[in-house]
């Protein structure tokens, strides 16, 4: 996880200003769309209406893309918070500490193994056998399915 700066009061409020021109975006192309149905049968309506919903059809897919980064991004918070509470039930007292180390991509796929087999994994995880997601995931015996995933 890189973090760009150190947080503190004056720096703590994240705005999503990307968002939010975004959607003041599609908020204005609609205008346009609707401000060009007044002049219905003239070019200056047809242009308006046409570059709205140019707009609004651009800007509704960076919105939508926008919202899944929101939702995933909101997931692994919850899938850490999990698997932090997790691992300090399972695993034995050696490994408690340095699990805190785990990157977030490791917790996630972690995640999917059974409480029995999860200190082995770690271990592997902490002495570098396991890195990649993908390689702890595919170690995993006894998967434990996630359904309510976004």
């Amino acid at each position: 996880m890189t973090r760009q700066s150190t947080q503190n009061l004056a720096n703590h409020v994240k705005i999503p200003w990307l968002f939010m021109i975004l959607a003041l975006g599609y908020v204005a192309a609609a205008a346009f769309a609707i401000v060009g149905l007044c002049f219905t049968g003239t070019i200056v309506g047809t242009c308006l209406i046409g570059t709205g919903l140019l707009l609004m059809a651009v800007l509704g897919v960076a919105l939508v893309i926008m919202t899944r980064a929101y939702a995933l991004t909101l997931q692994d918070r919850v899938i850490r918070l999990e698997m932090r509470v997790r691992l300090e039930r399972v695993l034995p007292d050696d490994l408690k500490e340095a699990a805190r180390g785990l990157a977030l991509g490791q917790l996630i796929a972690l995640r999917f193994a059974s409480d029995a087999e999860l200190p082995d994994l770690v271990r592997q995880v902490m002495e570098g056998k396991l890195t990649a997601p993908g390689d702890i995931k595919k170690s995993v015996k006894d998967w434990q399915a996630d359904h309510q995933r976004v």
